[in-house]
């Protein structure tokens, strides 16, 4: 038996239906993903002064308070310092390439950020890099670095290098995974800040993002840049009261 076939203002009023149908599926979905977004529990032992928000973008998290690992590199001055030096400040610690084209320099520009967000409690916080480059490895190299971005602005900054052995030896005390594909490749590293208090014990983690144009470019928004820098910010105030 033929079946039969729906006339045009049939069909018209079917389509429309369908319409009706997937915007309301749409509806529902967008408002579940708004909700589980709005909803993601806060992590305990957080800053107060933290919002929920700012430390869900940041991946926030509380570590177990232990004696951060100390190492004696070099800076983007020439300088030898041993890690534990800084004892008595708070530190940001976080692991940079020289020649990053990725997330090194958006992680940069919220340490600078975070550097004019702190205002007067600036001179209690240290800010601290080391290197993931195994084939770049000079002091002129990370002074580069620091001048491009900014970073050489920041009184207390230390974009710290050494030998591939040595700097091997931070990487796997701090669970760095890094590879590299080669001398003119972004190296594929552990992004994550340790935030050390002033009695030089680890006490939160930050695991910073970006995000990547169709053609590949690393980028974040400016509003999400100026929100890192002020969670950072606030996470070290918090522990240099």
């Amino acid at each position: 038996m033929a079946g039969t076939r729906a006339g045009p203002s049939n069909l018209a009023l079917a389509i429309l239906g369908v319409v009706v149908l997937l915007s309301a599926i749409f509806a529902v979905v967008a408002e579940r993903v708004h909700a589980d977004h709005s909803s993601t529990p806060r992590a305990s032992g957080l800053p107060a002064s933290v919002s929920t928000d700012v430390a869900n973008l940041m991946g926030l998290t509380a570590l177990p308070s232990r004696a951060a690992d100390d190492f004696v590199l070099t800076d983007q001055r020439g300088r030898t310092l041993p890690f534990a030096s800084f004892k008595g400040r708070t530190v940001a610690l976080e692991f940079m390439d020289p020649h990053c084209t990725d997330i090194c320099p958006i992680v940069s520009q919220e340490f600078v950020d975070a550097y004019h967000d702190l205002g007067k409690s600036a001179d209690k916080v240290v800010f601290v890099a080391v290197n993931v480059n195994r084939f770049h490895t000079s002091v002129a190299a990370m002074s580069t670095y620091s001048e491009a971005h900014l970073l050489s602005t920041i009184p207390t900054w230390h974009f710290f290098t050494g030998s591939v052995k040595a700097l091997a030896a931070v990487w796997h005390a701090y669970k760095i995974e890094v590879t590299a594909p080669g001398p003119n490749a972004d190296i594929i590293h552990t992004s994550i800040v340790y935030f050390i208090d002033p009695n030089g014990r680890e006490r939160y983690a930050a695991f910073p993002i970006d995000d990547h144009t169709a053609k590949g470019t690393a980028f974040l928004p400016a509003t999400q840049i100026g929100t890192w820098g002020s969670g950072i910010a606030a996470v070290l105030k918090d522990l240099s009261d």
